[in-house]
């Protein structure tokens, strides 16, 4: 059951779901009367949701209306419009407006709308005070309360035929501003409004006027009078006095000043009269202004005085004002119209002039020390005046002048530049210079003592014919120096070295060396050197020449290794030759001398391994030949000699002397000084070379040691026996 009442309302719910649907087609927003309303005037804005529906139910709609973004109105109703009114509109009023409406979980939004609420309210400017006094300020506070910023305020300052000052200030945060404008002197009623303006859609709206306000302006003090004695006609010598006096209403911080031309002449604090008194000269003629001072309150007279003069400037004339020295020179002291006066002549110095003589006239022979500048002082009723200055020169002759190289010798490398000077030890300044190259004038200069000329690119032919002339304002004229004459040096042009032998060179010999250059001024410095691991320079010479020779004895072979020279002159350019190599080898004697030691050392071993293949023959028939030594003892020499040439049954070799030693120091022993004599004679015989037919010689050997074993009392006999029968005995 319970199931079943489960069932049926959800299907009621799915049926009444379906009969709910609606969905938003527009919404909009409208403006009355219109976009564009004037300011005061009412301003309604509506907004109405267009929205389809499934069935005829009722929605509840949740209207919003934004400007420039930010919420001004919201409601809720059952309608589809919903309208937000604005009784009074303001310019703060304007703006882009739109609506948003939300019903059911939906939401829809409408167009952005602007509406311009023209015109601005009038603004109200207040003064902090009505009366003030010259040098105060006027605080002025201009507002607008129904409007709202950004905002731009204008303020004006009015007076009697006068043009407006005009201040602007831009207030960014608020809708009021506040502005100070001082009081200035002859500012007596002050008239100030204000207005603003706003900026909307890049264009600017303008608010009226503000009401004026009216400031009284009271004087802190009057205006000072300024007044001169005498009054006029005014004479040079006269002494004139000068008061300012004014009138004040508060003494504190008031002060007065006289100035002429913006020069002050004098000065008074806190009182009310100034004065100022001096003998008049010319140069007091001028506008005079007394100014009075308090705060920032300033008020000023002006008075123009005019002296009269006495007497003109003096006039100083000098008979010349360029002369040799050792001349006369005049000078003379004049007034046009005026003769009743004080002269007196002196020279200008940069410390204090130079009094020379109190007179009109003045006669002096003048030296070079009297070039200088020369005036002339007039005085009349104690007042003085000078002359223009009159500038007087004199000259001393110049001395030859003298013209030499900058660089000090006379000589300059080829295509370079030729830097002249031209000296005039004596002489006043200025004086001219004039530079000839052979007969045609290179350069004039004027200068003091000397002159600098520069020659570029001198050539092969640019040797001679240098002078110069210096002349000034002496009459005695030109002076001209000696004729200089230039070396032009030519710079060295391709080294190169060359040797006899080349290459190659025996140990012991002499090499010659020849390090030469196409071209190039003399003396020129030549250097050989030789690089191994290291340059080592071995010659250097000066020579008058193009080339120089270096004979080097007894090369070694240390001499080996890469030789290069290099050529210098005056030019001051190493020249580098291309280098050669030298390879020291041993000479012809040496070699022989070599191998003459090594025949010897061949010899010397080939004659030492016979003799040890001899040694060797002995030691082995020693036996034999000991047993035989005894024999021959008594034997005659014809015997031995027999014995030498029957080699056939002995063999003897290095093992005889060797191995039978001791054997054959028994037997000597035995046998006495004639045995050991016949042993000397039997060592010298050569043995023949065995006969490959013939039985082995160990058998023969052992046969005769056997022999003499048993036969030792007879053995004289047996070996005589033997040496008969040798087929050589005879």
């Amino acid at each position: 059951m319970y199931l079943a009442l489960l069932v049926i309302f959800l299907q009621c719910s799915e049926l009444y779901s379906q009969k709910r649907v609606f969905t938003f087609n527009t919404v909009d927003i409208k403006v009355q009367p219109s976009v564009k309303v004037k300011n005061g005037a009412p301003l309604s804005i509506t907004c109405h949701a267009d929205i389809s529906k499934s069935t005829d139910f009722q929605l509840k709609h949740n209207f919003t209306v934004f400007k420039d973004g930010k919420l001004v109105f919201m409601t809720v109703s059952d309608k589809r419009d919903a309208r937000y009114e604005i009784p009074v509109a303001r310019s703060s009023d304007t703006g882009d407006y739109e609506c948003t409406v939300e019903a059911g979980g939906k939401t829809k939004s409408s167009n952005s709308l602007h509406v311009w609420v023209t015109g601005m309210t009038k603004p109200i400017l207040t003064a902090e005070k009505k009366e003030v006094l010259e040098g105060e300020v006027v605080k002025l506070r201009c507002e607008l309360p129904e409007e709202v910023p950004p905002l731009y305020f204008f303020f004006r300052k009015m007076k009697m035929n006068s043009t407006p000052k005009e201040k602007s200030v831009f207030e960014s945060q608020r809708n009021f501003s506040v502005v100070e404008f001082p009081v200035e002197e002859g500012d007596n009623i002050l008239q100030f409004d204000c207005f603003a303006r706003r900026n909307v859609k890049l264009e600017f709206e303008s608010s009226e006027h503000s009401k004026k306000t009216l400031v009284t302006v009271r004087e802190p003090f009057i205006k000072p009078t300024l007044n001169v004695k005498p009054s006029s006609n005014i004479t040079e010598g006269d002494r004139i006095q000068i008061e300012c006096s004014t009138v004040v209403a508060r003494m504190r911080d008031i002060e007065i000043i006289l100035q002429k031309n913006k020069t002050i002449l004098n000065s008074v604090r806190d009182e009310k009269l100034l004065k100022y008194s001096a003998v008049a000269t010319l140069e007091d003629s001028g506008e005079y202004q007394c100014k009075v001072e308090q705060g920032r309150a300033s008020k000023t007279t002006k008075l123009n005085i005019v002296v009269s003069e006495l007497f003109p400037k003096p006039i100083l004339a000098a008979s010349v004002i360029k002369l040799d020295e050792n001349k006369e020179l005049t000078l003379s002291c004049s007034i046009n119209g005026f003769q009743k006066a004080n002269f007196s002549i002196l020279r200008k110095n940069s410390n204090a002039d130079i009094w020379l003589k109190n007179s009109k006239n003045l006669t002096m022979r003048v030296n070079v020390n009297d070039t200088g500048s020369y005036i002339c002082k007039a005085e009349v009723k104690g007042i003085v005046k000078e002359s223009k200055p009159v500038t007087i020169n004199v000259y001393a002759p110049v001395s030859k002048p003298t013209l030499s190289v900058v660089s000090g010798l006379p000589e300059v490398v080829l295509g370079k530049s030729l830097l002249l000077i031209c000296r005039s030890v004596m002489g006043t300044p200025p004086i001219t210079f004039t530079f000839y190259k052979g007969n045609k004038i290179k350069e004039t200069v004027v200068n003091d003592t000397y002159a600098t000329f520069l020659d570029e690119n001198i050539g092969q032919n640019d040797k001679g014919g240098y002078r110069c002339d210096a002349k000034n304002n002496h009459s005695s004229g030109m002076k001209t120096s000696n004729i200089l004459n230039i070396t032009v040096i030519v710079p060295i042009k391709n080294a190169s070295l060359g040797s006899v032998p080349y290459g190659e060179v025996e140990d012991g010999s002499e090499t010659v060396f020849l390090c030469s250059v196409k071209e190039g001024s003399w003396p020129i410095r030549f250097r050989i050197f030789r690089k191994t691991d290291r340059e080592v320079l071995l010659f250097e010479k000066n020579e008058n020449a193009h080339r120089v020779v270096w004979r080097r004895e007894a090369m070694n072979r240390q001499d080996t290794g890469t030789y290069y020279c290099m050529a210098s002159n005056r030019a001051n350019v190493d020249v580098k030759s291309h280098p050669i190599t030298i390879s020291v080898i041993l000479a012809a004697w040496q070699k022989g001398v070599i191998a003459a030691f090594v025949l010897i050392l061949i010899a010397g071993a080939v004659t030492l391994t016979l003799w040890w293949l001899l040694c060797k023959k002995k030691k082995a028939k020693g036996p034999s030949m000991e047993m035989s030594g005894s024999a021959l003892a008594t034997n005659s020499p014809n015997e031995k000699l027999t014995r030498q040439h029957n080699d056939g049954d002995y063999y003897s070799g290095s093992g005889y002397i060797e191995g039978s030693e001791n054997h054959m120091k028994s037997t000597d022993e035995s046998k006495g000084p004639d045995l050991e004599s016949a042993e000397v004679e039997y060592t010298e015989v050569e043995v023949s070379t065995l006969d490959p037919h013939r039985a082995p010689v160990q058998k023969g050997t052992e046969t005769v040691y056997s022999e003499i074993r048993k036969a030792n009392n007879d053995s004289v006999e047996n070996r005589h026996s033997r040496l008969q029968g040798h087929p050589d005995a005879t």
